[in-house]
């Protein structure tokens, strides 16, 4: 295992294969990066020189916006869109879809912590029924 930019990357893997899992980073990034420094994407993590190491580790942060960073640019934009109180702002402070994405029957995930008054009715109660009072 090799650490680099604060993720675990395995030994075993092609570096095209193992910078994806920097957050922040995909597959078509992994390749640019490689090519820009001039490390094959068929070489694995574990065969990579320390020279490699350190240019990979000094490069990456002065020329993409990845891990922590990305994270806090993403809350901080999304806060900004809520502040104003934009459509997409209210949308992600409520945790529902901003794209215009329907949910009636899609974004089930997104919806499931929500309150839901039928979920407050007792279980036993049939419906149609009124309440049987003791």
């Amino acid at each position: 295992m090799i650490y680099i930019l604060n993720t675990n990357l395995s030994d075993n893997k092609k570096i095209g294969n193992a910078l994806p899992k920097i957050y922040g980073i995909g597959n078509q990034l992994s390749k640019q990066i490689c090519d820009d420094l001039g490390i094959s994407s068929g070489l694995k993590v574990g065969d990579l020189s320390p020279s490699h190491i350190d240019l990979l580790s000094q490069t990456i942060p002065q020329t993409y916006v990845i891990g922590a960073e990305l994270q806090g640019e993403t809350r901080r934009s999304k806060e900004r869109l809520a502040l104003v109180s934009s459509y997409r702002g209210i949308r992600h402070s409520q945790g529902l879809p901003s794209r215009g994405q329907r949910t009636h029957g899609n974004a089930q995930t997104a919806r499931k912590g929500r309150f839901h008054l039928s979920r407050t009715v007792n279980k036993k109660q049939k419906r149609g029924s009124p309440l049987k009072r003791r």
